[in-house]
């Protein structure tokens, strides 16, 4: 697991590497991840969008922005937290995930960043 504080808002990372769905030999590894987004700050926060980073081992590079998270803009007072889950593809074996969180201040309106921290995925077959 990944963790990562920015300004009071804790989100750590569990990547794992799905079998079942992925295809090798045709170039198609499918990585789910578990997310856990924590306000540990004083003040109720909205998550309005994501932007994420991907890179393959084999040099490509993605970008993935949009509303929210699996359609939702969670609302965060201060103890509680959010959890979900979802997935990428990647052409290899082995590649790495980070972005950012767009949040909203409720007391202020104040718009900032909240990393997520960056995380490996490495399917089993591709360890030495």
């Amino acid at each position: 697991m990944e963790t990562l504080i920015t300004e009071g808002i804790k989100v750590s990372v569990t990547p794992s590497y799905q079998a079942a769905y992925s295809r090798p030999a045709l170039g198609r590894y499918i990585f789910a991840y578990h997310i856990t987004i924590e306000n540990l700050g004083t003040d109720t926060v909205q998550l309005l969008r994501r932007h994420w980073f991907i890179w393959d081992s084999n040099g490509t590079i993605r970008e993935v922005e949009g509303e929210g998270v699996i359609g939702q803009q969670p609302i965060l007072a201060p103890g509680q937290k959010h959890e979900y889950a979802s997935w990428c593809d990647l052409t290899t074996g082995i590649g790495r995930m980070h972005g950012a969180y767009l949040m909203r201040r409720d007391v202020d309106g104040k718009e900032f960043q909240v990393g997520i921290p960056q995380f490996r995925m490495v399917a089993p077959m591709r360890l030495n």
